[in-house]
């Protein structure tokens, strides 16, 4: 009788419990909705937490990983999703992982997920992180691979920011992936391809002229060249 007993009460716990839970997610569904609607994006993560410790699932996983990555939280990003390389990993997750890693500065984990992202998808703007990354790693065969398959595939419409300036600007991505081909054959021998890179710059320059960081380029590499020799 008294298992009988125990049994009903077990019962009815687990489906107050199931009942409870389903209210709750329901409103954490409104919420999540309202939160968008508003454009709170502080109100967003937290009903995605909440959703996903009630109802947990990879894809809103994922998303709340990304939402984190969009307001630059590469830590959470992370932190939500592992930075293990999965097969079942998503196009979000990949991206998420790719650029939280590159973000804070852990460039050889980066790279098997950008890998994958371009294996996947093959893209320019996916080619150039590749290609700079591997610039600033010193791997210059592996960065004029990808910034070739970058060239292969880019499109003029395609655009590149870049940061150096107090205010960030945009130029076509063709003429950032020239940018970075001069500045591996520079790296390749600064002594004897100075000349190739400043026409590889020139390139650049013929699309975007008023392109800040092949401008600073091209001087430096002018003035040097320009230099009596000994």
């Amino acid at each position: 009788m008294k298992n009988i007993l125990y049994l009903v009460i077990l019962c009815f716990g687990l489906t107050a419990n199931a009942q409870t839970n389903d209210a709750l997610s329901k409103h954490y569904e409104a919420y999540y909705k309202q939160m968008k609607a508003q454009g709170d994006v502080q109100g967003i993560i937290n009903a995605l937490t909440h959703l996903n410790l009630l109802k947990p699932s990879e894809a809103r996983k994922d998303t709340l990983a990304y939402v984190y990555l969009n307001e630059g939280k590469f830590t959470q990003a992370l932190n939500t999703i592992g930075i293990e390389q999965k097969t079942t990993d998503s196009d979000i997750a990949l991206e998420v992982k790719a650029v939280a890693l590159k973000a804070l500065g852990d460039l050889n984990k980066s790279i098997p997920f950008f890998k994958a992202m371009h294996d996947k998808s093959p893209n320019a703007p996916v080619a150039y992180e590749i290609a700079e990354i591997y610039l600033n790693l010193n791997n210059l065969t592996e960065a004029k691979k990808y910034i070739d398959l970058g060239l292969a595939t880019v499109k003029d419409t395609q655009g590149k920011t870049f940061y150096e300036t107090q205010q960030p600007y945009a130029v076509s991505l063709k003429a950032g992936l020239y940018y970075l081909d001069a500045l591996v054959l520079l790296n390749k021998n600064k002594d004897t391809n100075i000349s190739a890179a400043l026409l590889i710059l020139e390139k650049a320059l013929a699309i975007e002229p008023e392109f800040n960081m092949a401008l600073i380029a091209k001087n430096a590499l002018t003035a040097q060249q320009n230099q009596p020799k000994n």
